[in-house]
C-alpha cells in the first residue's frame, strides 16, 4: 500500500484509498468502515510523530547511519554516499 500511496500523492481521498485497497485484495467494505471510524488515527499519528522528531519533513527521506541524508537524491550522489558510510572508520 505504501508504494501505491506514494505514487499516487495527488490522489489520497477516501474514495481513492478504498479502491487502492480493493485493488491490492483488502476487504473494501472493512477498509471503508476502518477508515471513516478512524480506527487506525492513533497508530498513524504516533508514526508522523517519530517522523517529525526524527528530522523528517517530506517524503522520501534518507537516512544513513542514523544521520538525515540532505543530499541530493540523484542515484549517483546517493550511491557514493552509501558506499562512503560503509567505509571502515580509520583510527
Amino acid at each position: 500500500m505504501h508504494d501505491t500511496l506514494f505514487e499516487h500523492q495527488r490522489a489520497l481521498d477516501d474514495d481513492h484509498l478504498v479502491a487502492y485497497a480493493a485493488k491490492l485484495g483488502l476487504d473494501p467494505k472493512s477498509f471503508e468502515h476502518e477508515l471513516r471510524a478512524h480506527t487506525h488515527k492513533a497508530r498513524v499519528r504516533e508514526d508522523f510523530m517519530s517522523g517529525v522528531r526524527s528530522g523528517v519533513n517530506g517524503t522520501p527521506t534518507f537516512f544513513i547511519n542514523g544521520e538525515r541524508f540532505d543530499d541530493s537524491w540523484d542515484p549517483d550522489t546517493l550511491t557514493d554516499a552509501l558506499k562512503t558510510a560503509a567505509l571502515p572508520l580509520k583510527t
